[in-house]
C-alpha cells in the first residue's frame, strides 16, 4: 500500500486534468481552470507523499511524467483553444500545439538528466526553465483577468496566443528559475511568510481569481530575481569545481590540496 498511495494521487492528478478538458467542451471555463489547478495540487503532493513512505519508485516517477504532461500540458492547451483561439483556426491551434510540444519536452528533459549529476541549476538549487505546473498556471494568466472582470479585451485571441507561446518557450528555456530550495526567509521573517500563507488561503476562498492573478504575476516577478541570484551564485560553483590551483612558485597543485577547499 505504501506504493499504492502516491501513484494512485498520481492517477487522481491526471483524471482532474481530463476533467478539465470535459469542463472545458461543455464551456465552462472557471470549472475547466479549477480542475487543473487541482491537478497541481495533487501533483505537489504525490511526490511528497512517495518520499514520506519511502516508496519512490521508477514506475511512479514515469507515471508522474505521463500524467503531468497531459494534465500541464495538453489540458491547458485545449482549454485556452477552446476558450479563445478556435477564433484564430490556424495560428490559435499552432499556439496550443506548441505550448503542449514544450511541456512535453521539458518533462522529457527532465526525465533524462534524472541520472546526470552534473547539472549546474540543481546543484545550485535552482530549476531549469518553468515548471509545467506552473507553466499551466501562467498560460491561465488571461483567464483569471477574463473571468474576474468579465472585460472581453483578455480574451483577444492574438494576446493569447503570444502570451501561449512565451510561456512555452520559458518551460523548455535554459533560464534559471527559483525552486523551493533558495526561498529561505530570514528568522525574524518566518512567523510573517505563515501569516502570509494565511492570508493567500483566505484570499483564495473570497476572491479566488483575483488572488490567481497576484500569485502569478509575482512569480512572473521572481523570474529576473531567479537569473540575478544565479549570476552570483554561479562564480562561487566554478570556482569550487576547479580542479586545479596555481601556487605562488608556478608549481600545480592538486585539486584536494587543502588550500583548494572551501
Amino acid at each position: 500500500m505504501r506504493a499504492v498511495v502516491p501513484n494512485a494521487i498520481t492517477a487522481a492528478a491526471l483524471c482532474s486534468g481530463l476533467t478539465g478538458i470535459r469542463f472545458a467542451i461543455g464551456g465552462d471555463f472557471d470549472r475547466a481552470v479549477q480542475a487543473v489547478i487541482l491537478a497541481g495540487v495533487l501533483d505537489g503532493l504525490d511526490g511528497r507523499a512517495a518520499r514520506l513512505l519511502k516508496a519512490q519508485t521508477r514506475f511512479g516517477a514515469e507515471l508522474d511524467s505521463l500524467a503531468d504532461a497531459i494534465s500541464f500540458g495538453v489540458a491547458p492547451a485545449l482549454i485556452v483553444y477552446l476558450w479563445t483561439l478556435h477564433q484564430l483556426p490556424s495560428l490559435g491551434w499552432i499556439a496550443a500545439l506548441a505550448f503542449a510540444i514544450c511541456c512535453v519536452l521539458r518533462l522529457a528533459r527532465f526525465n533524462s538528466r534524472l541520472d546526470i549529476f552534473d547539472q549546474p541549476h540543481k546543484a545550485a538549487g535552482f530549476l531549469t526553465g518553468v515548471p509545467a505546473p506552473l507553466g499551466a498556471g501562467m498560460a491561465f494568466l488571461p483567464m483569471y483577468l477574463w473571468i474576474a472582470s468579465g472585460r472581453p479585451e483578455f480574451a483577444q485571441p492574438l494576446i493569447v496566443a503570444a502570451w501561449v507561446a512565451l510561456v512555452a518557450v520559458l518551460m523548455i528555456s535554459s533560464v534559471p528559475t527559483l525552486s523551493w530550495q533558495r526561498l529561505r526567509p530570514p528568522p525574524g521573517m518566518r512567523i510573517a511568510v505563515i501569516a502570509l500563507a494565511g492570508l493567500v488561503v483566505a484570499a483564495l476562498l473570497t476572491e479566488p481569481w483575483l488572488t490567481l492573478v497576484a500569485v502569478t504575476l509575482v512569480y512572473i516577478a521572481l523570474i529576473p530575481v531567479g537569473l540575478a541570484s544565479y549570476a552570483r551564485v554561479k562564480p562561487r560553483m566554478k570556482a569550487a569545481a576547479t580542479p586545479a590551483s596555481a601556487d605562488p612558485y608556478g608549481d600545480v597543485l592538486p585539486a584536494s590540496d587543502e588550500r583548494t577547499q572551501p
